[in-house]
């Protein structure tokens, strides 16, 4: 099929005409694009025959920039799979072409203009060693008719219309994935909305702990034992039932989003890892909540440099004792065990000498949090993500069974927590998701309600615009998450995937917060509105499990090795 470039963009149609031919027609030009950048960077950062991490480092921009060009062009071939997959259903409704259209003009738009990593920092192709020739593909007519055409005001101005038209539906646009996943997005997003959007802001502003009844609530769902498999306590579902659970609860509020996390951390660890014996033991305990973990790995000096970690644990007959510092430990007071990363071996000085315990602890009340000798801590006051509080931890001497070393073999534990990675990724970006749809349900009701100059926000076009936006990069950011969940599920390795959602979805649901919070204007700012506690809770995303910088590197270093 021709592909006109200049009579497409020219027509006065919303949607482009043969769009999904025009769309899958972009991805050969992008991924050339690709593979010339990552070929362009490699040359910078191989040093001998082998890429150096050194180089990598000095060319942090090309790398980190190449990190980001590969997350569009994946981006763009999950929202080509969804929408052929939709039309293969009958499915592909207008909602959904806009979707795609709208995708695919912006993200085309910033490849050949310029990323947006954040929003202070752009990189562009030239950062990557492309030239203008090399970039000459990007001049093909699918690729213009969709950078001409794709995003414009009429196509975000419509978009927004129907938004309006269907706001009773879950999600802005079908969702793509089988009835059975949709069943439980519907069941946990009446669980948010009875049980937890009333009251979360409370939680917030009054900065408590998300009340153990939602705990137990979410433990007779399934919550905790969701991925568990059957044999050991739990309802053996898939990653991508994970994700669609983890998105819609931190649609809610985001502390009761994580509380999964803390326990997915903890099994998978214990499955990864542990032995049969430990397996049988704390499984069952996790998948129901009687057991509720929390993950202690960062010190106060080493952020997300775990290879230097202090902490160490040192052989007393049979058992250990435990003496050193931990910082961002998260729901650490009322929790039964804590997966503790130490050093074992005290003349290491990097991963190989670090070991992961189980290691049990009392939980403790609002008047003596943590009660167990050898233990003390203090709580570090945040601006979000307050519902299962943060803390300071210090041990001294503290005991641990040496039954409970996990896997029984010291010097594992860097390799065993690196396979909870992508687990925890993916369930990191749907959380994020969650996060920007939250954004946009309190965003949207906002400028419908909100009158100004004689008319509802909504009719204002750059209002309009960033609802629009809003929809379509939470649209991008899922498909992204659940494709890393599915490769998860298919026993595919998946941390390039996992990382990649992780990075987009972030970066989606800061713009979604900070929108949103623009379209509430000086009431945004104000307290009582939801948005300022939405603002606060997605400016975490960037930074846990892997600040983006980070998390660039990861993927940078993935994709040149």
């Amino acid at each position: 099929m021709a592909h006109d470039g200049q009579d497409i963009a020219m027509t006065h149609a919303v949607i482009l005409p043969d769009l999904l031919s025009h769309t899958g027609a972009a991805l050969a030009p992008v991924e050339k694009l690709f593979d010339k950048a990552k070929d362009r960077v490699r040359a910078r950062v191989t040093e001998g025959g082998k890429v150096s991490g050194a180089l990598i480092e000095a060319e942090q921009t090309a790398a980190h920039g190449l990190a980001w060009l590969a997350t569009y062009v994946e981006s763009l071939r999950q929202m080509q799979k969804w929408a052929e997959h939709l039309t293969s259903e009958g499915k592909f409704g207008e909602v959904e072409q806009l979707i795609q259209q709208i995708a695919f003009g912006e993200y085309l738009s910033q490849i050949a203009g310029g990323i947006q990593m954040n929003q202070g920092e752009v990189v562009r192709l030239q950062d990557l060693g492309l030239s203008a020739d090399d970039a000459r593909g990007l001049s093909d007519p699918a690729v213009m008719a969709l950078i001409q055409g794709g995003n414009t005001q009429a196509a975000r101005t419509r978009l927004v219309e129907l938004m309006q038209e269907q706001a009773a539906n879950i999600t802005v646009g079908a969702s793509g994935l089988e009835d059975e996943l949709e069943m439980i997005r519907e069941q946990f997003r009446r669980f948010a909305i009875e049980k937890v959007e009333p009251f979360a802001h409370e939680w917030h502003l009054k900065d408590e702990l998300i009340p153990m009844e939602i705990i137990t609530e979410l433990a007779e769902m399934g919550v905790f034992g969701l991925t568990i498999p059957e044999e050991y306590g739990g309802f053996g579902l898939s990653k991508a039932s994970m994700a669609v659970v983890s998105e819609e609860l931190s649609r809610g509020y985001i502390g009761v989003g994580s509380l999964g996390t803390r326990s997915e951390i903890a099994a998978e660890l214990i499955l990864c890892g542990g032995t049969e014996e430990q397996k049988q033991k704390w499984l069952p305990g996790l998948a129901s909540a009687e057991i509720l973990p929390t993950a202690v790995f960062t010190e106060p000096n080493t952020g997300s440099d775990l290879g230097s970690l202090r902490t160490r644990a040192v052989k007393d007959g049979d058992d250990y004792r435990i003496t050193g510092n931990k910082t961002w430990i998260t729901h650490a007071a009322r929790t039964h065990v804590m997966t503790l990363l130490a050093r074992t071996d005290p003349s290491s000085t990097d991963h190989r000498g670090l070991s992961m315990f189980l290691a049990e602890k009392t939980p403790g009340t609002d008047e003596a949090p943590f009660p167990t000798p050898g233990m003390t801590g203090g709580e570090i006051e945040v601006l979000g993500y307050r519902g299962m509080k943060e803390y300071e931890l210090g041990f001294d001497n503290f005991h641990v069974k040496g039954e409970n070393l996990l896997g029984g073999e010291e010097g594992k534990g860097f390799k065993q927590l690196m396979q909870t990675f992508e687990s925890a990724r993916i369930q990191t970006a749907a959380r994020a998701v969650g996060v920007a749809q939250a954004a946009l349900d309190v965003s949207m009701q906002y400028a419908i309600d909100r009158k100004q100059f004689g008319k509802s926000l909504i009719n204002f076009p750059r209002v309009s615009g960033k609802l629009a936006m809003m929809a379509v990069e939470i649209m991008v950011a899922r498909q992204l998450t659940y494709f890393s969940a599915f490769e998860k599920d298919n026993d595919r390795r998946c941390d390039l995937e996992a990382g990649m959602a992780k990075l987009l979805g972030a970066r989606v649901a800061w713009a979604a917060a900070d929108n949103g919070l623009q379209i509430h204007g000086g009431n945004g700012f104000a307290l009582e509105y939801k948005i300022s506690r939405i603002l606060c809770d997605a400016r975490i995303l960037n930074i846990f499990e892997g600040a983006a910088e980070i998390q660039a590197q990861v993927i940078a270093r993935r994709l040149l090795d």
